[in-house]
């Protein structure tokens, strides 16, 4: 197999991100048409934002993977950041291979090299595949997540 190539996602990887993320949501049909203004609108935000990384895995010419990577400022911890990664998919037929391990090691190496103080991310409570997944590679399942929607 080829290597895995970890870099920030360009405009045209959007639809191929999408796909990812329809995969697999909670709740199912989350995502829409790749031409909805607003995903523009959100990956311009988060281009612009040097505290923000949307990452594309790519694989012989194919993005397949992606995740969020957020740096976040705080004053606990003596005013220590911290690294949140969020959205991490793996294409269907790739899974398995070792290609989201890849992944989120190098995603932490990413928040050591920006010197955060930790990690975190959050899995919906339905997907004990991904905890056991995260758990193998050293996360520790430490607070409850709660969320509030604001807006469909």
């Amino acid at each position: 197999m080829s290597e895995l190539v970890l870099r920030d996602a360009a405009l045209a990887d959007i639809p191929a991100i999408l796909a990812m993320l329809a995969e697999e949501t909670i709740p199912p049909g989350r995502e829409t048409d790749a031409s909805d203004p607003r995903y523009l609108a959100a990956f311009e935000a988060i281009d612009a934002d040097p505290n923000q990384r949307l990452i594309a895995a790519e694989l012989d010419g194919r993005v397949v993977g992606t995740m969020q990577l957020s740096f976040l400022p705080g004053l606990s911890f003596i005013g220590s950041w911290r690294g949140l990664i969020e959205a991490v998919r793996i294409a269907a037929d790739l899974r398995g291979q070792k290609l989201g391990e890849h992944m989120i090691l190098w995603a932490v190496e990413q928040c050591r090299a920006r010197d955060c103080k930790l990690v975190q991310l959050t899995s919906s409570a339905a997907r004990t595949d991904a905890h056991r997944f995260y758990a193998r590679l050293g996360f520790v399942q430490s607070h409850v997540g709660m969320k509030l929607h604001l807006r469909d």
